[in-house]
């Protein structure tokens, strides 16, 4: 099947973008997004580009333009992606000759005071990607370079202005005890936000995210496994003489200690050091405590948290303001105040669920998202009673990436009208 869309919205956007070539890439990204699945250690995640396939192209209103594309090896496609800015005559290669590229946020103004390009760079088959930024004016120029995480992503979470980049802390913490971050439901989450130029640590200001995680992970326990892990050493060594009822058990503590250190990190990494310790007494053996601790201080003193610029303190939001979110559908077009509506980077529909939904495949239905001032989907339903919104569409708009609206020079928060057609 392939997935084709239509936004519902006056497009005066060759002021802004290069429409049509746009519109170009967006047909192939959307073939590709079907039928390519990109796989991360803990669940998947679509890229513009992954092994040579999958390519994007778009022109932002200064003039520079982005491609991501395959690689070329002499006159042929290589397996590999590349990506490159232009502006007049002049090129600057962001990657080449690597295992995937993608376009996190584009036209986006992330706090450091000027439109960016935010690209993840993945080179090797380690568990991390780059996340690299550049500026948008000409010459485009590399802004900030970020390291050590399975994934990044801009978003202006709360709706107030201020765009974060949630990302984790997985190469810090993979090999951590024996266990390779691939075995991890999740690597410690990360919450970076641009601040005056500076990049902080933000991440005790959602607390109420990590306290998501941690209930789940409690509800998960297993008393018995609990006490059987705290009376074991803790590092659980592969059991002699091996049989398949001992490795199956090892197996079981394995799991059971893998929550417990992401219980453990969950508090630690959003700030409540002293509640992370009282986790890791209340479910470690005592006698292997210290050097588990020890060994997680270190591992957030290594990682993400080294490049950072600064960590706030301040706790959950009272402060925080709603942003306007604009009309994408009935604004007027008069002048410089009509609203710029978004536009698509990267789509995913997974096919309908089952029989039912599938005999719907050639509906089409309406959506009305709010999509943020960096591009990222914040609420999703349907314009009217649409059969086929089914979970896995619903749960497809949280990875949706556009070029998000703009209200002058303004990357701004919007309301669309988005139609979705299954078409076999």
């Amino acid at each position: 099947m392939n997935l084709s869309v239509r936004v519902c919205a006056p497009s005066p956007l060759q002021r802004y973008l290069r429409s049509g070539r746009l519109v170009g890439a967006l047909v192939v990204v959307l073939v590709f997004i079907l039928a390519v699945a990109t796989v991360c250690h803990a669940q998947n995640r679509d890229v513009l580009c992954n092994y040579g396939t999958g390519n994007f192209y778009a022109e932002f209103r200064s003039g520079v333009s982005v491609r991501v594309e395959a690689a070329r090896n002499g006159e042929l496609a290589a397996r590999l992606c590349r990506a490159v800015l232009s502006w007049q005559n002049q090129k600057l290669v962001i990657a080449d000759q690597v295992l995937q590229v993608d376009v996190d946020a584009l036209g986006a103004n992330i706090g450091l005071g000027t439109p960016v390009i935010a690209f993840q760079v993945k080179k090797s088959q380690d568990c991390c990607v780059e996340y690299e930024i550049y500026s948008l004016q000409k010459p485009p120029s590399l802004l900030r370079t970020i390291t050590g995480g399975d994934f990044f992503s801009a978003a202006d979470t709360d709706l107030d202005g201020e765009v974060e980049i949630w990302t984790d802390d997985a190469a810090a913490v993979d090999g951590f005890d024996g266990l390779a971050v691939g075995q991890m439901d999740f690597a410690p989450p990360v919450v970076l936000r641009f601040t005056h130029g500076k990049l902080l640590d933000v991440s005790t200001e959602f607390q109420s995210s990590f306290d998501d995680k941690i209930a789940k992970l409690r509800a998960d326990l297993n008393p018995q496994d609990l006490r059987d892990f705290k009376s074991s050493d803790g590092r659980l060594p592969a059991p002699v003489p091996f049989t398949v009822e001992v490795q199956h058990r090892r197996a079981q503590l394995e799991r059971i200690k893998i929550k417990i250190l992401e219980i453990v990190w969950s508090y630690l990494y959003s700030g409540r050091e002293e509640a992370a310790w009282s986790a890791l007494a209340e479910f470690w053996p005592a006698e292997d405590a210290d050097r588990v601790r020890a060994a997680m201080l270190r591992a957030l003193s290594t990682g993400i948290r080294s490049q950072v610029d600064g960590v706030s303190t301040e706790p959950a939001a009272s402060r925080k303001n709603h942003v306007s979110i604009y009309d994408a559908v009935h604004e007027t077009e008069k002048g410089k105040r009509a609203l710029i509506p978004p536009q698509p980077i990267l789509l995913r529909r997974p096919p309908p669920l089952g029989p039912s939904q599938q005999g719907l495949a050639l509906g089409e239905v309406l959506l009305l998202l709010v999509i943020d001032s960096a591009g990222k989907v914040r609420s999703a339903e349907p314009a009217d009673d649409a059969k086929w919104f089914d979970v896995g569409l619903q749960g497809a708009t949280a990875t949706w990436k556009f070029i998000p609206a703009f209200k002058g020079d303004q990357a701004v928060a919007c309301r669309l009208a988005f139609a979705v057609r299954m078409k076999r």
